[in-house]
């Protein structure tokens, strides 16, 4: 007689943090370990070589990250490395979800943060409710925004009676983990959330940068002040990127599974 496994198949996720700072990959670790997934589910960290961007801030750095990591990652042999899905953990339009998703040699379960935040965020709402972004610097309102009517499959010039737009901080996605008095941080991150809620029935915040990871409170807070701590506490949804997207990778993973393939 012999053992036999009778079914349980092990997932490998990879989150992939596109700029060089190993801070904000850390600070991502605290969301990834609040995730609730099976235990087969093994779920690594990847920071940016030295020559990616300390922190993304606009359309160069994008464009250097995503040159850079792939450089990387052929550097690595990640082709070889067996991950099942990858979650790319910079809340833009960032070239790498494409690319990876298109490369045959990659797994083919792959998003971004910002892609995956924005299905979570449409799933939650009810009638007449919006949903919306609080982002870092300036240049992402016009991005994001463009951004989420091309992912719905708008134009330039449309518009979403679902979404409320995009408000900032006027901080980068580096001042979260270093450099900037928190008590900046939390001030500019609740101006930023309150103007959003004030954009008519807003019932979900996105909070629209990696480095954010781990200040829903602050997202409340501001809620609290402005409608109350029902509103606040009971009914407003705040969605982490990292953590939606890994739920995502982890529903993709298991719906690709399902394709039966040729017989």
């Amino acid at each position: 007689m012999s053992f036999e496994r009778a079914r349980g198949r092990p997932t490998k996720i990879l989150v992939l943090n596109p700029n060089s700072s190993q801070a904000m990959s850390d600070g991502m670790k605290t969301v990834i370990d609040s995730v609730d997934l099976p235990y087969s589910t093994e779920v690594f960290t990847y920071t940016g070589p030295s020559d990616a961007p300390a922190s993304i801030n606009d359309g160069d750095d994008l464009a250097q990250s995503t040159k850079a990591v792939l450089a990387d990652l052929n550097r690595l042999d990640f082709r070889n490395q067996d991950y099942d899905g990858v979650l790319v953990a910079c809340f833009s339009v960032h070239p790498l979800v494409p690319n990876l998703q298109t490369d045959q040699a990659h797994p083919t379960a792959v998003t971004g943060i910002f892609e995956a935040s924005v299905v979570t965020a449409l799933s939650l709402l009810q009638p007449e409710e919006k949903w919306g972004i609080v982002t870092t610097g300036k240049f992402w309102e016009e991005h994001l925004n463009a951004g989420v009517l091309n992912f719905l499959g708008g134009g330039r010039g449309d518009t979403n009676s679902k979404f409320a737009g995009v408000e900032s901080t006027g901080l980068n996605a580096g001042d979260f983990h270093h450099g900037v008095d928190p008590e900046v941080i939390r001030k500019k991150l609740i101006e930023a959330t309150q103007r959003l809620l004030k954009r008519g029935l807003v019932t979900c915040v996105v909070m629209g940068c990696a480095g954010m990871a781990g200040l829903e409170e602050i997202i409340r807070s501001a809620a609290s002040e402005l409608r109350g701590d029902e509103f606040a506490y009971s009914e407003l949804h705040v969605i982490d990127g990292v953590r939606a997207g890994i739920m995502q990778v982890d529903t993709m993973i298991r719906h690709q599974r399902l394709r039966p393939g040729k017989s």
